[in-house]
């Protein structure tokens, strides 16, 4: 094998035999980074533990390995890299500035791929596991702390990811494994996923202070069919609804701004800017009245969780799906004023 020296590029080569005594001659100068990952990564873990006691003895009793397997492996290594990594002398060992230099790299290595193999441990325990959970902007106030505050009455080592954003995203998220499973409205029926209706929230009718509805109780939807509305952005859900409950009230909606955030159209509403249909406030809000609609059309929008069909759960997210679909989830997911 020939290794580097001037500073000029070398043709790296390693030799290998059969059984038979047959040299076979491996060509290792165009190996890619992963080509070099999977030739090398064996012995690197045989290599940090040489490093760190710089005795090959003392190194294999650690890594239970036989004393010459492992002087076969640092020689093969530095073979294989055309560099010498180990300065010998008799049964100790000292490392050349080159497997200083490599053995800082191999420490770094090693130890993130111990954090990623404990991360995925960990978010398959049942005890201290992680849940990937998408919902709806509407309900980020307060209805997820809420769900997520009782869940974790039972089970308080669980971690959560959590995504706010509109339905389509959601599962789209889901699709690329971004996602284990989401708060959704309407209900989609795309025949990848499982969905399970929870439960209605009721819709009210936000007005300004000051408005010419401000003083009623209850209210028709046409009697809104001449008002500016503030509404969400066309790919969200609510928007939709929206829109449809309108036509059935007998008129299009004048959509004076739009937005992405529920709050935001409050504040719109509030500023006298138009009028909107919206699930109840988490907190009311000054200067804006929520009036019930009255039927028809009914003024509701059905709420459901969805997740990918045929993908295994862990743990810790077939216990939050149960908590859901149970009787104490669905009534906080769908929880009226």
């Amino acid at each position: 094998m020939s290794s580097p020296r001037n500073g000029k590029d070398i043709r790296v080569t390693t030799v290998t035999a059969d059984k038979s005594g047959k040299a076979d001659l491996f060509d290792l100068s165009d190996l890619s980074g992963e080509s070099w990952a999977a030739l090398l990564t064996p012995r690197l873990a045989q290599f940090a533990g040489v490093a760190r006691h710089e005795h090959i003895t003392a190194a294999a009793r650690e890594l239970g390995v036989p004393q010459s397997t492992l002087s076969r492996a640092m020689a093969r290594l530095e073979a294989d890299l055309g560099v010498s990594l180990l300065a010998r002398h008799g049964r100790t060992v000292s490392l050349t500035p080159a497997g200083r230099a490599f053995a800082r790299s191999v420490e770094r290595a090693l130890a993130e791929v111990a954090r990623a193999a404990e991360s995925v441990r960990a978010d398959a325990d049942p005890a201290v596991g992680k849940v990937a959970f998408g919902f709806l902007h509407t309900m980020g106030p307060e209805t997820v702390p809420e769900l997520i505050r009782e869940f974790r009455t039972d089970h308080p080592r669980v971690r959560f990811a959590l995504v706010q954003s509109y339905g389509e995203d959601m599962i789209e998220r889901m699709r690329a494994g971004e996602l284990d499973l989401c708060l959704t409205s309407p209900i989609p029926d795309d025949p990848d996923l499982v969905t399970r209706r929870l439960g209605e929230q009721r819709l009210f009718l936000a007005v300004p202070e000051g408005h010419r509805l401000a003083g009623r109780r209850r209210v028709r939807l046409a009697e809104a069919a001449e008002e500016p509305f503030v509404t969400l952005e066309a790919a969200y859900g609510l928007r939709r609804l929206t829109d449809s409950l309108c036509e059935q009230a007998g008129f299009r909606p004048r959509i004076a701004f739009e937005g992405e955030e529920p709050e935001t159209l409050r504040g719109l509403v509030a500023a006298g800017l138009g009028v909107a249909l919206l699930p109840p406030p988490t907190v009311p809000r000054p200067g804006v009245h929520d009036l019930t609609v009255i039927a028809p059309p009914r003024a509701v929008r059905e709420i459901g969780v969805a997740w990918m069909a045929g993908h295994p759960d862990s743990r810790p997210v077939a216990d939050f799906k149960r908590f859901l679909l149970g009787e104490q989830g669905r009534a906080r997911v769908v929880a009226r004023p």
